[in-house]
């Protein structure tokens, strides 16, 4: 017998496809999906029947854009079970959304769904640098949340050593990676800067860690504050993409040896870009809203699906049988329109982390003054600002949204520690807003 495939060419086979081959493969597996669905799921029956379309009608990858799409609002309506194809006693986990803004998206997995997620999050460890043996620290909420769980069978599917921290307490967090020396982290990039200000509140130099590759998802993050982890940790910085409708972390993974955008592992999930107002798919380099089809999920296939994330596909460098996708700019649905003019947060994002004397937590605070809406950015100041940099800061900030972006905001530079961390995803926009005025997206 030979031997058993070690964790990197076992997950290698896949990303050897040729293009005609993995294009077989996802039409095989999306008319199945589709079949699956209008099968077992009575709201996509009743979404397909009304557009016109039966399964049989997907005949291409083309033919996808025929079909309906699937937004959030769709999922809470059948909430709890009711975007479930397979009986419950089929079912082995649940996740969950927060529920913050209304109901629950609930989502389960079957025994093989659980076996498909682990294998792509294993997938995309070994893409970002980790290999069997080395140790990973998940610092990712447990829970409802897919992130802690997604990593942690991801890891040691990879043949990997889990030291499942979970989130919070944070000065323990420092002692654990200080003593249990893992190799890579996977955390929230904005937690990641959290621990970051521990280290050198303990007097600990970041750059002296075990720690050689960070794996960060679960928000958007930008390239200045890549830069500035990289800098002050010494480490490679890492996306990692997924979203508990679609999967959980692992539905596509940024490769350490070009850091170019994440590969989509499209043999499970196939991407579309459309136009977020018309619905019209684009080709491939246009921005627009990412959509997502799954092609292997049994207990709860997502056909069409909406992220409302914003980037584009590109084609693939260092996994050239996938295709790439940008990181993320923002949400359609966290665009904010100040006096006419679209902004989103990753862009203050970058004017915030080039500005000197800044530490990298900020927060968009939205009022209205008569009848005219007033944005402030609100920024914490590095620890070590002196007051000569907190007042320039504030120039500089406005200055960079106003020549940048082209509106007039108010900057507030507020001590170190004062806005509200999060373990898993910032609260970036703060809507003070009356309730009935305001073009903001809920």
């Amino acid at each position: 017998m030979a031997p058993a495939a070690t964790g990197g060419e076992r997950f290698d086979e896949a990303e050897r496809l040729s293009g005609d081959a993995l294009r077989e493969l996802q039409l095989t597996r999306l008319r199945e999906s589709l079949q699956h669905a209008y099968d077992n799921v009575p709201c996509y029956r009743e979404s397909f029947d009304k557009a016109g379309v039966r399964p049989e009608d997907c005949r291409s990858l083309g033919d996808l854009a025929a079909f309906p799409f699937t937004v959030k609002d769709d999922l809470r309506a059948q909430y709890p079970f009711g975007m479930f194809a397979v009986p419950k006693s089929e079912v082995r986990r649940l996740h969950a959304s927060s529920g913050t803004t209304g109901l629950p998206t609930v989502v389960g997995y079957t025994e093989r769904d659980l076996s498909t997620w682990a294998d792509v999050v294993a997938r995309s460890i070994h893409a970002a640098g980790g290999r069997p043996g080395h140790t990973v620290h998940i610092a990712y909420g447990y829970g409802l949340f897919t992130g802690g769980l997604g990593a942690h069978y991801g890891a040691e599917r990879l043949g990997c050593t889990v030291v499942p921290a979970s989130g919070g307490m944070t000065s323990r967090q420092v002692r654990i990676i200080q003593d249990f020396r893992p190799e890579i982290i996977m955390v929230t990039p904005s937690y990641m800067l959290t621990l970051l200000d521990e280290f050198e509140r303990q007097g600990i130099d970041p750059r002296t860690t075990s720690l050689k590759v960070g794996i960060f998802g679960a928000e958007p993050w930008t390239e200045e504050m890549r830069r500035e982890i990289e800098e002050r940790f010494a480490i490679d910085a890492v996306d990692i993409y997924g979203l508990s409708e679609v999967m959980g972390p692992g539905v596509a993974q940024e490769c350490v040896e070009t850091k170019d955008g994440l590969h989509i592992w499209e043999d499970h999930f196939y991407p579309e870009v459309v136009d977020p107002i018309t619905g019209e798919v684009l080709p491939d380099g246009e921005h627009g809203e990412l959509v997502f089809t799954s092609l292997t999920k049994e207990a709860m296939p997502i056909v069409r699906y909406r992220t409302r994330d914003l980037t584009r596909l590109l084609p693939g460098t260092a996994r050239p049988a996938f295709r790439r996708m940008e990181k993320i700019t923002g949400r359609s649905d966290d665009m904010i329109i100040l006096r006419g003019v679209n902004l989103f947060p990753a862009q203050i994002e970058e004017i915030v982390l080039r500005t000197p004397g800044v530490a990298p937590h900020f927060q968009l605070r939205l009022t209205r003054e008569g009848r005219m809406d007033q944005l402030t950015v609100r920024a914490e100041a590095r620890p070590d600002a002196t007051t000569e940099e907190r007042t320039a800061a504030v120039g500089r900030i406005a200055r960079g949204v106003k020549d940048g972006i082209g509106v007039s905001v108010a900057v507030e530079i507020v001590d170190p520690e004062t806005l509200e961390r999060s373990v898993g995803k910032i609260k970036r926009i703060v809507d003070a807003r009356p309730r009935d005025t305001g073009p903001h997206a809920p």
